[in-house]
């Protein structure tokens, strides 16, 4: 028997999406939150939020959905063109506020802060995946990118790929992130030797590495406030 999922509205006020925001502020909320008030409702025996949470599993995160061609979202159950035309207008608009307004990118101030943005959507990714915070001089954020998707180990993470685009951007600072798809964010011994390898390559190109973070279900690891493989 399916799982019986109840539609937002029977919901209480307090825990729909779009109330949520206008109580607590845009930034409180989850990007499944965002997304689900984007599309509005689901479909067929799958309410809006259990949509989102499965569009940003399919896609890789956010960046993964953003990048998806019409086609590919218009093939998604539950999206039909009006949606996909809501999804790619707040895409670019998002990309349009940063271009015109560098001083709108979030600043990071403690391990936390990248956390936040990193969090909602990698804690439900089913898969490995490594991500980059690249970082202006004064820790703005200048874009998240994915490095790597699936099983991670030390001998397939070429510290080249990962600096590639922050030597390129002209990058003062990045945060590693990873996650552990069983939801455990405990450091692995692998953890520890990839961000040594990763510390020593910032230190060579002058581009300095803040933190690694393991991202689990729910909860996180800051390897550089553990003093693990930051020598």
């Amino acid at each position: 028997m399916d799982e019986y999922q109840p539609r937002i509205t029977d919901l209480p006020s307090d825990e729909r999406p779009r109330e949520r925001l206008l109580h607590v502020g845009a930034s409180a909320v989850s990007t499944i939150e965002l997304l689900a008030i984007i599309l509005r409702v689901g479909t067929g025996g799958e309410n809006v939020m259990r949509v989102a949470q499965r569009l940003l599993v399919k896609f890789g995160g956010l960046g993964g959905l953003a990048r998806a061609s019409t086609s590919e979202l218009c093939a998604e159950k539950g999206l039909g063109e009006a949606k996909v035309a809501q999804l790619k207008a707040a895409f670019e608009l998002g990309r349009r506020l940063l271009v015109e307004s560098p001083e709108e990118r979030p600043t990071i101030t403690s391990p936390a802060d990248a956390a936040n943005l990193l969090l909602g959507e990698m804690g439900l990714l089913e898969q490995e995946s490594m991500r980059v915070i690249l970082l202006d001089t004064r820790n703005r954020v200048q874009a998240i990118q994915t490095i790597y998707q699936g099983s991670l180990n030390t001998t397939m993470v070429r510290v080249s790929e990962l600096f590639r685009e922050a030597v390129r951007a002209n990058c003062a600072a990045i945060i590693v992130a990873h996650n552990h798809p069983s939801g455990d964010p405990s450091p692995s011994p692998e953890d520890v030797a990839i961000t040594k390898d990763i510390v020593a390559a910032g230190k060579l190109l002058s581009i300095d590495v803040l933190d690694h973070l393991v991202i689990g279900r729910q909860s996180f690891v800051s390897l550089k406030e553990r003093g693990l493989g930051f020598g």
